[in-house]
């Protein structure tokens, strides 16, 4: 079947093939002086974006595939072969790094090279397929991740490319949740920075196997041998360097293949990097090339590959691979070793398969909001197979839902399928209840018989676990907001259409926090940092409609206790013809272990009976009491509870109970000694020699405690401490100071308590003596 475009500026804008249609693949040649030559992707969707007024490097003139690109041969057999690829065949990566190190568009260059993109997009044009939100292509930054679901060389690559703002940890954490490897992008220049280190050790928690890319290896000041040694030392990896850089910076024009002793050169007049040649070393010409790739294929045990590809997933040892995603350099390489080293679903071992038996098992990992279809659940298919109009139970919320339909992801783009089974990454329509965290079964009754087989299993090897615990699958753990500030909708009439704005953004952004100020009733919205509150501002603003006003920004202080106080109190009220008498005693002590929710205990005084039928309402009280300490209104921390007596008159209701033992906890932490807690922030600032002095004499009129200077090529890298109250709106104030020539990371430590003085300024500002 033959189109051609009716007049010459016309241009082909979406091509989507469902079904029959794909058994008969043929070329679409559409004005072929604008486009040579245009072949269907395998995924049968994808999107063109192209345009007459900007040019874009397109698929040379006269290039044509015997099959599709990204695949050997004919691999593409039926609809359902492409739906559901044989489990060995999938990879599920993810890429991450720290933020600007170029993982955006290294995803963009592997889109293009499989052949769903047609077109080369660009982070500073703003037209990139992963980053799909208004905020992301205007600040050119990745917010939320985006999986896109592609084929290279008959393997199946679902690819979640993640953010690498501190902000947004949170979405990397419930992404490597998921997955079974991941390629860790570098900046060549910058090596081991710290958004890094962090997403590094996410994936140590996780036992994710991984790969490393060097990327712009173009850039100034770009070295191999730095960028090794930094993932040496600040990763305590073992890396394997499975390519070597040829040039470095502006000189840098292919890579050694040091496993097959290659060199890969890139032609400098290739516009999009897909031509390339390859060349045995020889040793009349590059002598120098040779004995280095030698020496590091040396260091290589025998059987090569399959020896990676076991290494890699025992995390003994990372490979290494360098290129330039910008230039169009490496990227190829990178995804043979993709799918080449990292695991498929299957050789991933997970306890808990073995009690479902094939039935099915899926972890909803990330809720997004459409505005047609209602919410969008990603799930995570670790065994048995989703089918549209399916029931199915949620163990976590205890309820049946049913899926309406269900779609493959490409960004935001999704296609509809009929199946999908298990190892693969799901876009599920029609869970309303369905949270991030939540594990999904086939029924009630798969879960009975598997927490049956689990019970057994468990008194075999003499554990103590519950049924429930056993069932759910790990889900993501969500850290504490450091960040809160008051919201308010432009009217009292728009204050539904504001609770139901945020009661969806929380849904999608489990690190969101959204409380009911109990003193003056405003709304408080609790973020993990300034960009995150203003994004979900910026949101509100574009996707509700709703013009809100933000209060001033706060800092998320804790309060805790310095001695042990005793405390009694009595409840007496009588309600109709019922008296409700209540009598507590209890102690408050702090504990060293740093803990935010209070240790409850229960001295041998009181009586199991009592405790039997009220032990829940005490705990509710305690909890309640500890939510808002006496200085600031503070979440209370590192304290430890001990109930000496509990006195109850017969029928006495729970709530009074409750009601009871908040008010006494709420007596003792008055009486005790009280100490604000403020959140302390690793920060790495990464200046010149000639700034230097200057970014450290401001950071100690920040009450910054510098901890090591490094060096790292030719600048400096401060690393040190500093109270997240100081350095709010700091990024303007080191623009100025070194004419914008530095950069810092931020990431929360742990929670330090304030010297008295500061302590003594921050409560007479918040009594608005000062």
């Amino acid at each position: 079947m033959l189109y051609q475009a009716l007049t010459s500026g016309s241009f082909l804008k979406r091509i989507s093939l469902e079904g029959k249609m794909l058994s008969n693949l043929r070329i679409f040649a559409v004005n072929h002086k604008k486009i040579s030559s245009l072949h269907i992707n395998n995924m049968y969707c994808f999107r063109i974006r192209a345009s007459l007024k900007r040019i874009k490097p397109h698929v040379p003139l006269g290039k044509n595939y015997s099959s599709l690109p990204g695949l050997i041969g004919n691999d593409v057999k039926s609809l359902y072969s492409i739906i559901n690829p044989p489990i060995t065949k999938i990879r599920n990566i993810g890429i991450m790094a720290h933020i600007d190190a170029g993982k955006t568009t290294t995803t963009e260059r592997i889109l293009y090279y499989s052949g769903y993109t047609r077109s080369l997009g660009d982070v500073d044009d703003g037209d990139t397929v992963t980053d799909f939100m208004a905020q992301e292509r205007e600040r050119g930054i990745t917010i939320q991740s985006a999986a896109v679901t592609f084929d290279w060389k008959g393997y199946r690559i679902n690819l979640i490319d993640t953010p690498g703002h501190v902000d947004f940890t949170l979405e990397v954490e419930r992404c490597l949740r998921v997955l079974d490897g991941a390629v860790a992008v570098f900046d060549a220049s910058a090596g081991v920075e710290a958004q890094t280190l962090t997403v590094w050790r996410q994936a140590d928690k996780h036992k994710i196997p991984r790969i490393c890319f060097l990327n712009k290896m173009d850039k100034a000041g770009a070295s191999f041998n730095y960028a090794v040694e930094s993932i040496r030392e600040k990763l305590k990896a073992k890396p394997l360097l499975l390519q070597l850089p040829i040039g470095e910076a502006k000189t840098f024009k292919g890579v050694v293949d040091v496993v097959n002793k290659e060199k890969l050169l890139w032609k400098p007049n290739s516009d999009d990097g897909k031509d390339f040649e390859r060349k045995p070393l020889l040793e009349m010409s590059d002598p120098k090339l040779l004995k280095e790739a030698t020496e590091a294929r040396n260091a290589l045990i025998e059987q090569l590959q399959t020896a990676i590809h076991r290494v890699t997933l025992a995390q003994t040892a990372v490979p290494v691979l360098c290129g330039s995603a910008l230039k169009n350099k490496g990227v190829q390489p990178l995804l043979d070793a993709i799918t080449m080293y990292l695991p498929s679903p299957e050789e991933r071992s997970y306890e808990f398969l073995q009690w479902y038996k094939g039935d099915l098992c899926a972890l909803a990992f990330k809720v997004l909001h459409d505005k047609q279809r209602g919410p969008l659940v990603f799930m995570r298919i670790y065994s048995g197979m989703i089918k549209p109009q399916l029931a199915v139970h949620n163990i976590n919320g205890n309820c049946t839902e049913r899926i309406s339909r269900l779609l493959l992801p490409f960004a935001d783009q999704h296609v509809e399928i009929p199946s999908l089974t298990a190892g693969n990454i799901a876009l599920t329509v029609g869970l309303k209840h369905t949270a991030t965290g939540d594990t999904i079964v086939s029924s009630k009754s798969s879960a009975l018989a598997a927490a049956r087989r689990a019970e057994r299993e468990g008194e075999k090897k003499h554990r103590q676990n519950s049924d429930a615990e056993r069932l759910l699958l790990a889900g993501v753990e969500i850290p504490e907001p450091v960040f809160f500030c008051t919201i308010e909708p432009p009217s009292v009439a728009k204050q539904p259409d504001l609770d139901h704005a945020l009661k969806c953004l929380q849904r999608e952004d489990p690190s969101l926090k959204v409380r009911l100020d109990p003193d003056s009733g405003q709304t408080v919205l609790c973020g993990m940092g300034e960009l995150h509150i203003e994004i979900i501002h910026d949101r509100i603003k574009r996707e509700y409609g709703l013009e809100t006003y933000l209060g001033p920004l706060q800092v998320a202080y804790r309060e805790t206790i310095l001695n042990s106080v005793c405390a009694t109190d009595t409840l007496d009220r009588t309600l109709g013809d019922k008296r409700h008498l209540v009598t507590v005693e209890l102690e408050a002590k702090p504990v060293e272990t740093s803990s935010v929710v209070p240790v409850i205990e229960y001295a041998e005084s009181v009586s199991e009976d009592i405790l039997k039928g009220s032990q829940e309402a005490v705990e509710n009280g305690i909890h309640s009491a500890c939510l808002q300490g006496p200085l600031l209104g503070s979440p209370i921390q590192d304290v430890a509870i001990t109930l000496h007596s509990l006195i109850l008159h017969p029928g006495t209701s729970s709530t009074m109970i409750s009601a009871c033992v908040s008010r006494c906890v709420q007596k003792a932490l008055k009486k005790a000694d009280k100490q604000v807690l403020e959140p302390l922030m690793n920060l790495e600032v990464t200046v010149t020699r000639d700034h230097l002095s200057a970014v450290l004499a401001d950071l100690a009129q920040r009450r910054g405690s510098v901890q090591e200077i490094q060096t790292r090529q030719d600048n400096r890298v401060v690393v040190g401490f500093v109270p997240l109250a100081e350095i709010m709106g700091y990024s303007t104030v080191l623009r100025t100071l070194t004419s914008g020539s530095a950069t810092f990371a931020l990431e929360l430590s742990n929670y330090q308590a304030m010297n008295p003085q500061d302590q003594s300024t921050l409560l007479n500002r918040r009594s608005g003596l000062t």
